[in-house]
């Protein structure tokens, strides 16, 4: 199956450079460009792509009220940031607004498909230690208050606590000796009792709760 990708950028210059990285792959195809934000909608409504490179920083209607819009369709595609900076705030607003994960436009090529290929399956791209450093900056005495984070079991809890650091399933089931199924049901429990769309919103809510701590 070939995989449908949007660019949003309001860089000339980005937009044809990303192009060419992902038409070359046989399995992904570019079916649309944007300029600005405005036009990522209609644009995405008419095409149906799987993965939206999204910059935040664009004229008119930046990244995180475009994706805000994308994520409220009743199909959304998941949304891949491809940023400049990443310690932006602009970036972490857009993992809030529902952003699978974020790159920097200095990002090899390689890992660009691989990170296309890995939320158009439903994982989100995670750097904890990046999202950790944006959290810091952003979260000030950790008294937020995120619906569900105090029904979480101490089991539901301690997967939490890893996924914060970037463990994968397996190396979750590792740590707390636990098979893997048994993990994945732990994960699916705290994506719904925290109403989180993947595991990036789970660790938001983990930080902006106080739960765990980003410093």
């Amino acid at each position: 199956m070939t995989l449908r990708v949007v660019i949003a950028d309001d860089e000339d210059l980005i937009r044809a450079g990303l192009r060419i990285i992902i038409d070359a792959e046989p399995d992904l195809t570019v079916v649309g460009e944007a300029a600005d934000g405005a036009a990522v909608l209609p644009l995405v409504r008419r095409e149906r792509p799987d993965v939206v490179l999204m910059d935040v920083r664009m004229p008119a209607l930046d990244g995180i009220q475009a994706t805000e819009r994308l994520l409220a369709l009743d199909e959304p595609p998941k949304v891949l940031v491809v940023t400049t900076f990443e310690n932006d705030d602009y970036v972490y607003d857009a993992l809030r607004a529902g952003a699978s994960g974020f790159l920097l436009k200095r990002t090899r090529p390689d890992d660009l498909i691989k990170a296309v290929k890995l939320v158009a399956a439903g994982e989100s791209l995670l750097f904890p230690a990046a999202i950790r450093a944006l959290a810091g900056r952003r979260v000030q005495d950790g008294s937020g208050r995120v619906a569900g984070i105090d029904r979480l079991t101490g089991r539901e809890g301690d997967v939490l606590r890893l996924i914060t650091k970037g463990l994968s399933n397996n190396e979750i089931a590792a740590e707390l000796v636990v098979s893997q199924e048994t993990v994945k049901t732990h994960v699916g429990n705290v994506l719904a009792k925290l109403g989180a769309r993947d595991r990036t919103q789970a660790v938001i809510a983990a930080y902006e709760s106080g739960f765990v701590s980003p410093r």
